[in-house]
């Protein structure tokens, strides 16, 4: 494994995917065999319908279908810390405070060219649960993606 400064990566996609996880073996199981190394991350503008439809990790399948039963339930408790402001992202601008990380499935996957999400689950749970409902979602959303470096 290289050191975390080798991997060049942006340091929110640093916390939430190496420091969150360094240490969570269903994550690991799901990510562990991707060379780190060759990935680059950018930020993408991501069409609402990407995300009502992106799979996760198999450890964490029907994990996002859980939140998305409850979005109201999964911002309310998200108000405290770090978390301050989340519901008014949600109610002003439709969508979420922090970006998820995305991956490009070619990496866990060669050959499937689909986005993975790797980190954000409540997020994107609590998208497809005000869509759903029709609450205020917006059409495009703010994402980290990572994807096979040139």
């Amino acid at each position: 494994m290289p050191s975390v400064s080798q991997l060049r990566w942006p340091d929110d996609v640093l916390e939430q995917w190496v420091f969150d996880h360094a240490e969570n073996v269903s994550f690991l199981n799901d990510y562990g065999e991707v060379d780190l190394t060759q990935i680059d991350w950018q930020v993408e503008d991501l069409p609402v319908d990407d995300f009502m439809e992106m799979p996760t990790g198999p450890s964490d399948r029907g994990a996002i279908e859980d939140f998305a039963e409850n979005p109201d339930h999964w911002i309310a408790v998200r108000r405290y810390g770090v978390h301050m402001g989340v519901e008014l992202c949600w109610e002003v601008h439709g969508t979420w405070k922090r970006w998820p990380i995305v991956l490009d499935r070619d990496l866990v996957n060669p050959g499937d060219l689909r986005l993975q999400l790797v980190e954000g689950r409540t997020r994107v749970g609590i998208l497809r649960g005000r869509r759903r409902r029709g609450s205020v979602v917006a059409d495009r959303h703010l994402a980290w993606v990572g994807r096979r470096r040139a």
